[in-house]
């Protein structure tokens, strides 16, 4: 079993970098700029930073579950809404780091879709309940 204080300081870690990437949206999205092509602003740093924390959150938080927890069972199902909602919410970030330019508008319709709301509700949730069983 690791270290309970390092698995707290990684879900920290890991967390944080979502909801930076987050507030740097709130941010961005209310600057009313119609593009950031041919700037060097870190707009598309942050969305990268939230897809790569992202990829394998499911089997991150399941592997904190199982070094934290005395019974895993009910954190699996859980652990399968995060990563469907994770899924979702990669697959609009993908699309928007697709496009030539990303306006202050799509990063606000980014915020606000159903699936980046999800998935930081589940974030903040899973989180909570993990970090307490380290308290």
């Amino acid at each position: 079993m690791s270290d309970p204080s390092q698995v707290r300081a990684d879900l920290k870690a890991r967390t944080n970098v979502i909801e930076e990437a987050y507030e740097f949206f709130l941010a961005y999205a209310s600057q009313g700029l119609p593009t950031d092509a041919n700037t060097s602003h870190p707009i598309r740093d942050h969305l990268r930073k939230f897809d790569q924390a992202l990829t394998g959150i499911g089997e991150f938080f399941l592997d904190c579950a199982t070094q934290l927890a005395p019974d895993v069972a009910p954190y699996r199902a859980f652990v399968g809404v995060v990563e469907r909602d994770a899924r979702d919410a990669q697959a609009a970030i993908q699309l928007v780091l697709a496009q030539p330019g990303i306006g202050s508008q799509t990063i606000d319709n980014l915020n606000a879709s159903i699936h980046v709301r999800a998935l930081l509700t589940d974030l903040f949730l899973i989180e909570e309940i993990l970090t307490s069983l380290v308290r």
